[in-house]
């Protein structure tokens, strides 16, 4: 579903950021507001998460919100855009973390600041309900990565915590885990290797789930792979195409719990997760150069 937007229906704008995403510092964020200024659109509210809660439909409402703006990463960006479903007016995704998939798919390979100007510049605007992943603990609308090596999480979790000895042992432990522990399977036909992969990313498209399995083959890959991992390029390293589905089923070999990650963020995964295809469930703004395109 696609409509177009009259920039002038959009008066009333908050922001949601979050303080401790590394893009977040405090010149960034003047830089941001300046830009929403210059745009027309000055913010009404800027909601600093998590210390401030994500602003729910009513809140919205009642505040006569139009656009509400995001801009962190894709834990953050989950938050604010599933809180917000069901609500009459429009989501802003601004790119304010690692991969910003999201806002890629909304504005191109652009800055933050580009896509805000686009608000102003009588570029096109369009609200659009793009594609999401669709599975039994909710929906990943950047993707969802599945296997031993959503470990690594633990590891970038470490980083972040500037802790040397954490990093180190985590590091090592990922390693292990990674090339120990029960790898996933991709039940579909004609879906990739039948002993499994380290991890399996599923990715929505607007014609499908775009499924790959990454592999290792030495300690040497799995600490490359872990590497990746921890900036979410997932494209790095070795892997399989395993092609484009509606409906995804995944298994662990031997039964067990497996590893799963949901836009970047850890969660329980059982011994089998089916992923759908389907729409979210709330419109976002999506924007184009002078030109017409998502650059």
């Amino acid at each position: 579903m696609t409509k177009p937007v009259d920039p002038s229906a959009l008066r009333t704008v908050w922001l949601v950021c979050n303080p401790a995403s590394g893009s977040n510092d405090e010149a960034t964020l003047d830089a941001l507001q300046q830009a929403f200024a210059d745009a027309g659109k000055p913010l009404a509210r800027v909601v600093r998460f998590p210390d401030e809660a994500v602003p729910d439909p009513a809140a919205l409402d009642a505040a006569g919100v139009d656009l509400l703006a995001v801009f962190a990463g894709d834990g953050t960006v989950h938050s604010v855009v599933t809180g917000a479903y069901g609500w009459g007016g429009a989501v802003l995704v601004l790119p304010g973390g690692t991969m910003n998939l999201l806002a890629k798919r909304m504005h191109g390979d652009v800055e933050a600041t580009e896509a805000v100007a686009r608000l102003g510049d009588g570029t096109a605007l369009k609200r659009e309900r793009p594609k999401v992943v669709h599975g039994r603990l909710g929906e990943g609308l950047s993707g969802v990565l599945a296997g031993p090596g959503a470990v690594w999480n633990d590891v970038r979790e470490a980083m972040r915590a500037n802790s040397i000895v954490e990093f180190v042992t985590t590091a090592r432990e990922a390693i292990s885990y990674s090339a120990n522990g029960p790898r996933v399977v991709c039940a579909e036909v004609d879906c990739g290797r039948e002993d499994g992969y380290v991890a399996i990313t599923v990715v929505p498209r607007d014609d499908g789930l775009e499924v790959k399995g990454f592999y290792a083959e030495s300690l040497g890959d799995y600490a490359g792979q872990g590497i990746a991992l921890l900036g979410r390029n997932f494209r790095n390293g070795p892997h399989d195409e395993l092609g484009k589905h509606e409906r995804v089923r995944l298994l662990s070999r031997g039964g067990s719990a497996m590893g799963l990650l949901m836009d970047g963020e850890p969660h329980d995964g059982a011994a089998e997760e089916v992923f759908e295809l389907a729409e979210i469930g709330v419109d976002l703004i999506a924007t184009c150069d002078p030109q017409g395109t998502r650059t």
